[in-house]
């Protein structure tokens, strides 16, 4: 049976399997290495991703992932009073809870690798034009996140991650190093271009491969096809999975 790496956050995490997206490209890197798993859910935030654990993630299993990866904040992030206030967990909660999500995944394999991502940061300008091509008139007037307070959250993951000995990526403060970082890495002012896809799978990979989880150091599940005998193909079977 192959390793199991988790993808475990929002919509951010649910898009990466679509073409370009990170989850993808780590699903590519690691073909016949282990099994990458998208466990994203669109618009949930850290207080809501508490009641998924016990079913995603549950105590006691016989093969739980070596590898996971924690992508939460954006919702978190959202403006208390604005349109998306459902969403909005304070800041000191939401470092909680994903110290609880820490918590139990450690409970369930202690050697897991656990990797904390910061939320991207957000270009409010793009996020206005976006809820305008939708709803027009109606539309947001005011931000119902703004970069500012999504950097205050993405510093208290970054926080607790060198708290509990963790490996974070930190995304808000990676993807600003670059000019232009709205346009070429944010779609709608919060979630990722192929390019800003590419960020997010170029740090992860860096960070597994600096925990020593590195594709090209771990086995493929079946021989090659090189090692095959075409005129005793059962030896290398033997060889391999016996």
């Amino acid at each position: 049976m192959r390793p199991e790496i988790v993808l475990f956050g929002d919509s951010i995490t649910a898009q990466s399997f679509r073409s370009g997206g990170w989850g993808s490209a780590l699903t590519d890197a690691y073909s016949r290495k282990a099994d990458v798993l998208v466990r994203g859910y669109g618009g949930y935030n850290t207080r809501w991703a508490l009641f998924l654990l016990h079913h995603i993630f549950p105590l006691g299993s016989s093969s739980p992932p070596v590898a996971t990866t924690i992508f939460f904040g954006a919702n978190d992030a959202a403006l208390k009073g604005r349109t998306s206030d459902r969403q909005h967990v304070p800041v000191e909660e939401y470092k909680d809870n994903v110290r609880r999500i820490v918590q139990h995944l450690k409970k369930c394999s202690p050697t897991m690798l656990i990797v904390l991502i910061t939320p991207p940061p957000i270009d409010e300008a793009g996020r206005q034009s976006y809820a305008e091509s939708l709803y027009g008139e109606k539309a947001m007037k005011e931000p119902e996140r703004t970069n500012e307070t999504t950097g205050i959250y993405a510093r208290h993951c970054v926080a607790l991650a060198e708290e509990l000995g963790l490996r974070c990526v930190n995304l808000w403060s990676k993807m600003q190093e670059t000019n232009d970082w709205q346009k070429k890495y944010l779609s709608d002012g919060l979630h990722l271009t192929p390019e800003g896809n590419g960020v997010v799978f170029e740090e992860v990979s860096r960070v597994f491969r600096e925990a020593w989880l590195s594709p090209e150091e771990m086995p493929l599940d079946f021989p090659h096809h090189s090692h095959i005998d075409g005129e005793n193909p059962s030896k290398a079977f033997e060889e391999r999975c016996l």
